[in-house]
């Protein structure tokens, strides 16, 4: 069920030949991220008044907010054409990392997805390759194995992870910029959901894109998908136009309450109320009582509801906050164990 998700903002392999297609080419197409944005110019515009490459670039936040795409928007505004692009998990060994540098022309531009995951023989073998551009890489193997330093022409890395704790200190220095994503407001995805709309042809009423996006938990990616979802809706169940009542009506279908939350959402948040009082109660026992992986809860649910203050997290384990009692139509009796009796008393 968790993998399955609509709201969930892990990439699907199903939706990438759209979203490529829906993705900004330039960085006078990018939306939201301001600050970013002003400071990535200056950095490209300084780099190409000296005739250099740009400085390593490093990209963290959530998944969903864009990484990938800035990446390949600042390729094509440095060396006007797509980078190379891996991910850290597939670099088993030195040599895969190798064939792709010694690929690279002066100015091309790397990009690392999950760079967090590179082993350790990969990324210690990456060092000289950012720092001096050079490379140290062994030829055969056994007794006869010798090792042969290689130049490499300079290049820009870009790595970008959603767990930016992860990486070793040693990598994260050797990055000129280190810019984070942030979350979307509404407003924002309201605009790249207009863009969207367009590309994909689709008719839209006042009022229907506001509405998705309040949906969309801040994030693009997730914003596009009910986007599909709900056109899909329309042209099956509907004259074809995406208005606020055909959004409601399909993303509800989906499970997909107006604040953006579903069921395995809702689900949490319930367990934690009925079961366990409001909290607070450690993620394995609400684990265990979802039958759901602790790993899908800590990064897939619990993120969104602090976010939006619906959850806590106490020395004592999770507690929910009197707005989710209120989003889930439940009366809330307040804090305090003689509260929360009278709560389980009303509750079953």
């Amino acid at each position: 069920m968790a993998r399955d998700r609509i709201i969930s903002a892990q990439r699907t392999q199903i939706d990438e030949p759209v979203d490529a297609a829906l993705r900004p080419r330039s960085i006078s197409e990018m939306i939201g991220q301001e600050s970013l944005m002003e400071k990535l110019a200056i950095a490209m515009s300084a780099a190409k008044q000296r005739g250099e490459p740009l400085e390593h670039i490093l990209l963290d936040g959530p998944p969903g907010l864009g990484k990938t795409t800035l990446g390949n928007v600042i390729a094509m505004e440095m060396c006007g054409k797509p980078p190379r692009v891996t991910s850290g998990p597939t670099l088993a060994k030195q040599a895969d990392l190798m064939t792709l540098l010694t690929n690279l022309e002066t100015g091309d531009v790397l990009f690392i997805d999950e760079i967090h995951r590179l082993p350790r023989i990969v990324e210690e073998f990456v060092y000289p390759a950012m720092e001096d551009f050079r490379v140290d890489f062994t030829i055969e193997g056994g007794l006869s194995g010798r090792v042969v330093n290689f130049a490499l022409k300079r290049f820009t890395l870009i790595g970008a992870t959603t767990r930016a704790g992860m990486l070793t200190g040693a990598l994260r220095d050797r990055f000129g910029h280190r810019f984070h994503l942030q979350f979307y407001p509404p407003s924002e995805l309201t605009l790249i959901l207009e863009r969207a709309a367009e590309r994909l042809g689709v008719v839209v009423e006042p009022g229907a894109l506001e509405a998705i996006a309040e949906r969309s938990r801040g994030t693009p990616r997730v914003a596009i998908r009910l986007l599909k979802r709900a056109r899909d809706y329309a042209q099956v169940r509907a004259d074809g136009a995406l208005s606020p009542a055909v959004v409601d009506r399909g993303l509800e279908i989906q499970q997909v309450d107006g604040l953006g939350l579903d069921e395995l959402d809702r689900a949490f948040l319930r367990v934690l109320i009925k079961v366990y009082g409001g909290g607070p109660a450690g993620i394995d026992a609400i684990s265990a009582t979802m039958g759901q992986e602790r790993d899908t809860l800590e990064e897939m649910v619990e993120p969104y509801l602090l976010q939006i203050g619906f959850v806590i997290r106490t020395r004592q384990g999770r507690q929910v906050t009197k707005d989710a009692y209120e989003h889930l139509g439940i009366r809330y009796a307040g804090s305090g164990e003689d509260g929360k009796k009278e709560e389980q008393a009303t509750l079953f």
